[in-house]
C-alpha cells in the first residue's frame, strides 16, 4: 500500500485543487492510502470528510502582519503543530507528501523533509506564496500554474502542470439549458455572473448595488448576483423593491455547474483557482483582484491573462467607478466578449489534477 500525505488549506483555493489531486491518485492507482492534513477549525476540516478522505488537524495560524500578543500565540501553535506532525509523520509513514500551501503544509513538510521523505510542492499563484517558498529547497518537485516561476523555485524541480480545478464544472453538454431553468433566466438575454466566492466580496457588492439603476435599464442582460451569505441579509432589507427584475440576488450558488454554463460574462476576484476555472470554460471575464491578499498575489495571476488579451481588469479601488462603463464596452463592441473567450480558451491546461499525481507517483516507483 501506497502511503500519501496531502497537506494545506485554509480556503477553498486550496483545499479543492487538493481534494482534485487526491481524487485522481485513487483514479490512478488503486493501492494509495491517502491522509489530508489541515488547519484545525478551518474549512477543510469540513470539506475533507465530506469528500470521503480523512483528516487530521493542526493548531497552527498565520503571523499578524503587525506586531501583537497574538503572534506570541501563533509561534506556540507552531511549536504544538511541528510536534503533531512529527507523531502524524511516525504513526502514517508517508512514502510521500504534498504541500498545496497555507498554513499547515508547513509543519508537516518540514517535518517530512528532514526525515528524508519526498514533498512535493503545488503552487497556485504566479506569486508564490511563503510557505511554499520557506519549503521550496527542501521539496523534489514544485508543480506551477505560471510561466516565470524561475524566480522563487529552482528551475529543474519546476513542473508545469497548471491548477486542478472541481470535476463537476466541466462538461457543458446541455447544462446551459438547465441553467437557464434552474436560476430562472431568459434564454434570449445576455447573462452576467458577479461572483465573490462562497464567502461573498464586499467590493463586487457595492460595485453591483451602486449600478442596479443602469444594469436595469439594459434590456439585453440580466445579472445573475452571488454577493455571499454573511452579506445575503442587509443586501435583502436595504434593496428589497428596488432590485430590478433582471437582477437576481443569491447568497450562494449552489450549482455552480449551472451558474457558469449560462454566463457570458463573469465578473469575478482573481484567485488561482477561478482564474483556471474560467480558462476551461473559455469565459469572457471582468476581474476585480482582492488587494487583501500576501504580497498582491491576485493582481499578478489577473495581469498574467490581461497581457494576453484574455481577460479585462479593474482596480479594486476602482470598481464602483468603472464596472458599468467596462461592462457596457465589452457588451457593445463587437466581437469583444468572443475575442477574450478564445484567448482565454487557449490558457487552459486541461488534466492538471493527473499530471500531478503522475509526478507524485512517480516519487514512490
Amino acid at each position: 500500500m501506497k502511503r500519501i500525505i496531502v497537506s494545506g488549506g485554509g480556503t477553498g483555493g486550496h483545499i479543492f485543487p487538493a481534494l482534485s489531486i487526491a481524487n485522481a491518485l485513487k483514479r490512478m492507482d488503486k493501492d494509495v492510502e491517502i491522509l489530508f492534513v489541515g488547519a484545525g477549525g478551518k474549512m477543510e476540516m469540513e470539506k475533507v470528510p465530506e469528500a470521503g478522505f480523512p483528516i487530521e488537524g493542526l493548531p497552527v495560524r498565520g503571523l499578524q502582519r503587525r506586531l501583537t500578543l497574538e503572534n506570541v500565540k501563533v509561534l506556540i501553535n507552531l511549536w504544538k503543530s511541528l510536534r503533531k506532525a512529527k507523531k502524524i509523520i511516525r504513526r502514517f509513514r508517508p512514502d510521500v507528501v504534498v504541500g498545496v500551501g497555507g498554513y499547515a503544509s508547513g509543519p508537516i513538510g518540514r517535518v517530512a523533509a528532514n526525515a528524508g521523505i519526498p514533498l512535493v510542492l503545488q503552487e497556485q499563484n504566479s506569486y508564490a506564496g511563503v510557505t511554499n517558498k520557506l519549503l521550496a529547497k527542501k521539496a523534489k518537485k514544485v508543480c506551477v500554474a505560471y510561466e516565470g516561476m524561475e524566480r522563487f523555485f529552482e528551475p529543474s524541480k519546476i513542473v508545469f502542470t497548471g491548477n486542478p480545478v472541481r470535476k463537476e464544472l466541466l462538461g457543458k453538454e446541455g447544462k446551459r439549458e438547465e441553467g437557464y431553468a434552474y436560476y430562472g433566466l431568459d434564454p434570449k438575454k445576455k447573462t452576467v455572473l458577479v461572483t465573490g466566492g462562497s464567502l461573498g466580496a464586499g467590493t463586487l457588492n457595492k460595485m453591483v448595488k451602486a449600478h442596479l439603476s443602469a444594469l436595469g435599464e439594459r434590456e439585453d442582460i440580466q445579472v445573475l448576483w452571488q454577493c455571499g451569505g454573511y452579506y445575503y441579509d442587509q443586501l435583502s432589507r436595504e434593496l428589497g423593491e428596488c432590485l430590478p427584475s433582471c437582477v437576481k440576488l443569491l447568497a450562494f450558488l449552489k450549482r455552480m455547474d449551472l451558474a457558469y454554463a449560462c454566463a457570458d460574462i463573469v465578473v469575478a476576484r482573481a484567485g488561482a483557482g477561478t482564474i483556471s476555472e474560467l480558462c476551461l470554460l473559455e469565459k469572457a471575464a471582468i476581474l476585480v483582484p482582492s488587494p487583501n491578499v500576501a504580497e498582491d498575489h491576485q493582481t499578478k495571476n489577473a495581469m498574467a491573462l490581461v497581457n494576453k488579451q484574455a481577460a479585462l481588469m479593474i482596480k479594486d479601488a476602482e470598481a464602483v467607478e468603472r464596472f458599468m462603463p467596462v461592462l457596457s464596452g465589452l457588451l457593445e463592441e463587437e466581437g469583444a466578449c468572443r475575442g477574450l473567450s478564445e484567448n482565454i480558451a487557449r490558457l487552459a491546461i486541461r488534466d492538471s489534477d493527473e499530471k500531478i499525481a503522475a509526478e507524485i507517483l512517480k516519487l514512490i516507483r
